[in-house]
Parts: C-alpha cells; structure tokens; sequence
C-alpha cells in the first residue's frame, strides 16, 4: 500500500510538472530555432515572434506556486476518476488543440511553433499533454461541482437586495442599467456610426456606395441592395431621414440609437427577471447585473447603430422560447398567440441578418422530434416565417429592383485559400489555372492582397459578371489544388477562425471611433464636445479586455468554450431535449466559421451576450436532472 502511495506522488508530481511546464514554457536555445521557423513566417511578425520567445513566462516563484497547485489539484481528482465521461476527452482535447494551435497563429501567423522543426514539435506534444490533462481534471470537478451543488433560490435578508430582484426585478434592473448606460449615450450622442451603417444610410439617401459595385444592379437608380438586411438600412435611414425633416439628421440617428438602447436593456432586464422565474440564486442575479452594468461592451453595442445588435436581441428571446417549448412541452405552447409570436420573432431574425434563415432552420425543426403531439402546429409556425421570408427575398425584393447580395459573402473560406495557396505555391499555378481564377477572383496581386485575418482585400476583386461556368470551373481548380498542398487550405481556414477558439485573441472588439462618410457627403453626423469623458470611456473599453480575469469575460474564445462546455454538460447528464436551446448558438458559430474576418466581436452577439441566461438555463437543467434522479 505504501508503496501504491509512493508511486501515486510521484506521477502527482510529474503531471504537475508537465503542466506548469504546459502553461508557462515557451521556447528554449532562440537563435536556434528562430532559424528554423523564420523562413515561413512573415516579416510583419517576426519581431513579434521574438519577443514572445523565452524559456518560461513567470519567474521561479510562481512556478513552484503554480506546481504546487496543480499537484494538489490532481491529487483530489485524478487517481478517483482518471478516464472521465467521453464528453470530457473529447473537450480536454479540442480545449488543449485551440491552445496550442491558437497561440502559434495569433504569434506568428502559421502552425510553425508547432510543426516548424522536430524540437517543437516535442516540445508542443509535451505542451498539449499538459493542457489535456489539467483541462480533464477540471472539466470533470466543475461537472461534480455543480451536480452537487444546490443552487435553488434561497430567501435574502438584504431589503435591498429583495427589493431589486424579486419584489421588482424588471424595472429595478432596467432603471440601474440605463443610468449606468447614461454616461455612454450622452458621450457618444447621436450614436456609434461604424463603416457598414454609414454606408447603409448613405444608400437609403440614394448614394452609390461600394456595395453597389459588388453585384449587378437590378436598377441603377435604386442605390439600397440586400448587401445589408434591407429592412434595417430601411429603419436607419428612414429615422435618419425624420430627423432631417425635424431639422437635425443627427437627432434622427439618436433615435434609431436610443430605440436599441432602450430594446437591449429591456432584454438584459428580461433575462434578469427570468432567472428569477427559474429561481435562480440572488448572488448569480447580482452578478449577472455587475456584469450587464459595468462591462464595456453592453452600453457601446446599444449605442452602435449595427444590425448585428437588434439581431442579438432577437436570437436571444428565441433562445428563451425554445426553452420553454422544451420545458412545458404542451398544448398551451401553440396557442394562436404563442404561434403569432414565434411566428414574428422566427421572421425577424431572418430579416435582420441574411443567414438568420440558418439559425431558424437548424434549431426550430428539431422541436418535430421531441414534441409528437404537436408536430402539425410546429410544422406550420415554421413554415409560415420560412415562406415568408424566401416570398420577401425572392419576389418582393426583385420587384422593388432592389439588388441581391453578391454569392462572394459565401465564398470567404474557398476564396482565403485560393489566394493563401498562390502565395505559398506560386509556382505549382498553371496557366491554365490562372486563368480561369482570373475571371472569378483577379489573379494579378491576389497573392499580395492575401489578408490572412480577414477575407475582404481578396473578395472586393471578385468579378460580379463570372458566369456559373466561370465558378464552376474556378471550383473545379480549387478542388484540384486542394490535393496539391492540401495544408495551405487547412491553414488558411484556421487563420481566418482560430479567434473565435482561442482565448487570448483580441481583435475588432469595439466600435467608438467617428465615422467621417456620411459628413464627407454632406449628411449632418456628428459627436457632441464632450472629447474627455468619450476618450475615458473610450480608453476603459479597450482597455477592459487586458484586465486579469474578469478580462475574459469579453473573450470570444472563452465565451465559446462556454457554450461547448454547457454542450457536453447536457449531454453528460442525458437531458439531450434540452440541447435544442443551444442550437441557435451552435448555428451563430458555425456562421462565424464561414464568416470573413477573424476574431470579429459583433459576430459573436447573439451568444457572447446570452452568456449568462444559457448558463442559468443549464443550472435549471441540474436541479430538474437531480429530481428526476430522486
């Protein structure tokens, strides 16, 4: 026994030390290896390569501090539970491979820290069995944890507290959160104008924008196209043009911004008052409302005038009706009111983003397979949005002569590799091949106009007159090529996505910059004097990203993980129903995936946003889980 024990120690100690080795290694003997890696890496990040190149990440102090911990971690856990649910393997490895693979494309661009020489690539084996066994250890302890914790509501002696959440917890919190907002709508009056609303608005006042040039006009003389949900360039231009007709464009943007404002703190009230509903602990409720107050992101998004915000809003109220479709699972769900509302909300969010129809249709029809009794009612709520929405897109609009978006806006992932395999293989190009990406794309400067990060320089030369053979044939060349070098594809998908993976990727965050094109075209936008306290709350929102911990709060990656995990929770404890209420989410990241920039924040809206009110769904599902248990 006595030796079982010594021998239990010393693997403690030897996984503590792999993976403090884990987290805090970088690289050793530099020159050395920065030699064998330079030759792949792009001049623009080779100082950034350098500098973040050392033998550890902490001095020796916290080293040991970190071994210790991970040693006394691993002791309480590993040798009672070492294999761990499926679910756990499964997220341990895809958590240790969005390290490791995040930190070499955020560093330098490539997969080189990991594949560039034989060392490193040991040394990032050794890196990734450090990252795999803390994250199975700690997958399994927080699934432990909040199986066996209670978190029912339990009755506060705090007046104050009472008063806010439960005697009344929506208007308190819509109250709190609007004075809390107040500093960022006085600052930033009329409202946050970023390049794609300025363009909308300049398009419903009749001004040709780049979007114009993106598609063949159905008419030339109708400038708004379905580049950019139309009913939304409709509701911002319209209330832009009301507030010229009282005598003040920029009051009428104010309207379109203190409308959202109003919608988003409503739902973030909403969602406040609905764990209440599915009491939820006065500690989480707090929280949540520390957090929907003072994290940056929540007041800017209200006063940026995007559609990705309504959108938001939107997918996070379906998300809570298909909860509770799942949770009453009833006749009552399909009264003719609760489909008339369903039935809006579903053609709303087709309306304000063009692949809200994705979100619908991979979310929606599942409720078909829980829900027999009433699949003739779903079918129809369904179906009549979904009709809707193609009768809007494919007859209405072209009625109007209002032009489609371009095919391009689907075509970032094929494109991103096409220009990223020119790059590396110039020479494996035939000529034949030339030119058949010269009529889709543009060959000449395509290998130059590669944005790894961003799929825009490499789309803005598509050629709006190729024909289907033209495309046809393009695909046909990328097909091929793809068994040529078949990595440079991989690469390329990774390095326009790994952000939305990777925890410390920080990039197109926040909008609070002024936007000088509609005042270049003698539209009345502008900011008000009030330059310090816009630059403070400017400065604390770029800043908020980099303070320790709650910093991460604002990190795509983490939130992902988030939603992966509540994933695999569900599926751990076998309530796969309820799953249905995550599948917007699963939609929203699979878009991003498809989308044409890395790591872009308004992107991720609809779930870094319904962060809390999934994770208060889950805790819902453990105490239903535990009854049923009983």
């Amino acid at each position: 026994m006595k030796t079982n024990k010594i021998v239990q120690k010393i693997i403690l100690i030897i996984l503590a030390i792999i993976t403090t080795t884990a987290f805090t290694l970088e690289v050793t003997n530099i020159d050395n290896l920065v030699k064998e890696v330079v030759s792949n890496t792009s001049p623009s990040n080779i100082e950034v390569f350098v500098k973040s190149y050392g033998p550890f990440r902490c001095g020796t102090f916290a080293l040991l501090i970190q071994g210790i911990f991970f040693y006394y971690l691993y002791n309480k856990y590993y040798f009672q539970n070492k294999k761990g649910h499926y679910t756990t393997i499964i997220l341990s490895l895809l958590f240790s491979l969005f390290l490791l693979f995040g930190y070499s494309y955020n560093t330098i661009g490539n997969w080189n820290l990991i594949f560039g020489s034989l060392r490193l690539f040991l040394l990032s084996l050794i890196i990734f069995i450090g990252y795999y066994i803390f994250f199975n250890c700690t997958i399994n302890l927080l699934y432990e944890y909040i199986n066996n914790h209670n978190f029912k509501e339990k009755a506060s002696k705090n007046k104050i507290l009472n008063f806010i959440f439960n005697e009344h917890p929506f208007i308190s919190t819509f109250i709190i959160l609007f004075i809390c907002y107040l500093p960022y709508i006085i600052a930033f009056y009329p409202g946050i104008l970023s390049p794609d609303p300025s363009n909308q608005i300049k398009q419903f006042y009749g001004i040709k924008t780049k979007y114009n040039d993106y598609s063949i006009m159905l008419d030339e003389n109708i400038t708004i196209t379905n580049h950019h949900p139309v009913l939304h360039t409709v509701i911002l231009g319209g209330l832009t043009y009301f507030g010229k007709t009282l005598g003040s464009e920029n009051f009428g943007i104010f309207l379109y911004s203190i409308m959202q404002t109003i919608l988003l703190i409503s739902l973030l009230s909403y969602t406040i008052y609905y764990m209440k509903k599915l009491e939820t602990p006065i500690y989480l409720r707090l929280i949540t409302l520390i957090i929907y107050a003072f994290v940056p992101i929540f007041p800017l998004y209200a006063m940026s005038t995007l559609k990705d915000v309504i959108f938001a809003i939107l997918v996070i109220f379906y998300i809570l009706k298909l909860f509770e479709l799942i949770r009453f699972n009833n006749k009552e769900n399909y009264t003719i009111k609760n489909c008339i509302i369903l039935i809006t909300l579903m053609l709303l969010i087709t309306l304000f983003r063009n692949n809200g129809i994705y979100l619908i249709l991979m979310s929606f029809p599942f409720l078909l397979i829980i829900d027999k009794k009433n699949r003739f009612k779903i079918l129809i709520t369904l179906l009549i949005p979904v009709m809707a929405y193609y009768g809007f897109e494919k007859v209405l609009l072209p009625s109007l002569k209002i032009t489609p978006g371009s095919i391009r806006e689907v075509l970032s992932i094929p494109f991103q590799q096409t220009a990223r395999y020119i790059k590396e293989y110039p020479d494996d190009v035939t000529n034949e091949e030339k030119e058949v990406i010269d009529k889709v794309l543009g060959y000449e400067n395509l290998a130059k106009r590669y944005d790894p990060q961003k799929s825009d320089p490499v789309k803005n030369k598509f050629n709006k007159y190729a024909t289907k053979e033209d495309l046809s044939n393009y695909f046909k060349v990328w097909f091929l090529d793809f068994f040529k070098h078949p990595n440079v594809y991989l690469e390329a998908t990774i390095n326009n996505t790994y952000g939305y993976f990777y925890p410390d990727a920080k990039k197109w965050y926040v909008y609070y910059s002024y936007d000088t094109r509609l005042s270049e075209d003698g539209i009345d936008y502008h900011y008000n004097n009030l330059t310090t306290l816009r630059n403070v709350l400017s400065n604390y929102a770029i800043t908020f990203p980099y303070i320790p911990i709650i910093g991460a709060i604002v990190s795509i990656g983490i939130c992902t993980w988030i939603c992966m995990l509540l994933w695999a929770f569900i599926m751990r404890s076998k309530q796969y129903k309820y799953l249905i209420y995550l599948t917007p989410v699963l939609s929203l990241i699979l878009v991003c995936i498809a989308s044409p920039v890395n790591t872009y924040f308004r992107y991720t809206l609809g779930y870094t946003f319904a962060i809390p009110i999934l994770i208060t769904i889950y805790l819902w599902i453990v105490n239903e889980y535990k009854n049923e248990r009983k």
